[in-house]
């Protein structure tokens, strides 16, 4: 008769909240740093135009999280034939910092939330829509100002937030080069939207992870190649291929679609994998989950507002201080999140 008895698994709940007090930290620390002795609170205007109720709930964690952090928060509700109109007066207004629009607006013409997105001022895009900053995200370019190199480019809040938890994870591994600290690791990620499943994808594949990119038309594989010898991701369809392939391969499975009746197969997830959900509906059996995954992180909304103030914070490092002579403030902005 045997003795032995089969040891429980375990499974760490990581919440959004305790990843997004360190972050926040960060931006108050470095705000103070780069404002020098400005008394003005930096100010984020919002513009709602789509009467979306999880919008208006991320509207109102936004506010309090603004509030709670030193910065201003505008909500500004306004009819979606106004919305143009209203954005350039922002884009305009001297004591406008940061301009976040609330997606989707046009759900049955995708190209005219596209046209909207590109008329927030490039110092204004505190989400990282415009295409300038899209185009050094896919290209994995850091800067908008070369050869200079003292104005970072901004990165999309919900696909950054996965990288800073991944971070917090220690799935990114500090031992190798910046850039190349995800080298061997696989990660599905469930959802290619242009707002978040793509760009997220192609973040993690820029940091060299063999990436599978998964929605309903399919499976495609983002990599730098073999070695990661490319500077950047390069994309490829992997024909009848789905979760079934993916899955069992992958050390981080990534959820995010927006469907209240979709769950990943737990089955098919590996052993001791680190789960994340971005979605606002549970992509994972909680139960279940907990008794496969090694690391389970059932939603990330507080981490993705924490980067937006990260990122306004940036766009305001961004632009160049009055008084040259303040070389303190100069060097603050310069050295803002240098980790990025």
């Amino acid at each position: 008769m045997s003795t032995t008895s089969e040891v429980p698994k375990t499974c760490k709940v990581i919440t959004a909240d305790t990843i997004a007090k360190g972050l926040l930290a960060e931006v108050k620390d470095t705000l103070a740093k780069v404002q020098g002795t400005s008394p003005s609170k930096p100010t984020l205007a919002a513009f709602l135009a789509n009467g979306d109720p999880a919008a208006v709930k991320y509207a109102e964690w936004s506010k309090k999280t603004c509030e709670d952090n030193g910065f201003e928060f505008d909500l500004r509700t306004v009819e979606k034939d106004l919305l143009e109109e209203e954005i350039n007066k922002a884009n305009g207004d001297d004591a406008i910092d940061g301009i976040i629009v609330y997606y989707p607006i046009f759900p049955q013409n995708p190209s005219h939330d596209t046209y909207v997105q590109e008329t927030v001022e490039l110092s204004k895009d505190v989400e990282g829509m415009r295409h300038k900053h899209l185009y050094n995200m896919y290209h994995n370019v850091r800067f908008l100002d070369p050869p200079e190199n003292r104005k970072k480019s901004i990165l999309p809040c919900t696909p950054l937030a996965v990288v800073k938890i991944l971070e917090h994870l220690q799935i990114y591994n500090p031992i190798l080069a910046a850039g190349n600290r995800l080298f061997g690791k696989t990660i599905t990620v469930i959802n290619r939207s242009e707002v978040n499943g793509r760009p997220l994808a192609a973040l993690l594949a820029n940091d060299g992870a063999t990436v599978y990119s998964v929605d309903i038309t399919g499976v495609q594989l983002f990599t730098r190649g073999q070695g990661i010898k490319s500077k950047r991701h390069h994309v490829e369809d992997k024909k009848d291929w789905g979760l079934k392939e993916c899955l069992p391969l992958s050390d981080v499975v990534i959820g995010g679609v927006p469907v209240e009746s979709f769950k990943v197969p737990t089955e098919l997830i590996r052993e001791g994998a680190v789960c994340i959900n971005f979605s606002s509906f549970k992509n994972f059996d909680g139960p279940a989950i907990k008794e496969k995954a090694s690391i389970y992180v059932p939603s990330v909304g507080k981490v993705t507002i924490a980067i937006l103030l990260r990122n306004l914070v940036r766009l305001i490092a961004n632009r160049p201080h009055k008084d040259e002579a303040d070389q303190e403030v100069i060097q603050a902005k310069t050295e803002a999140f240098a980790d990025d």
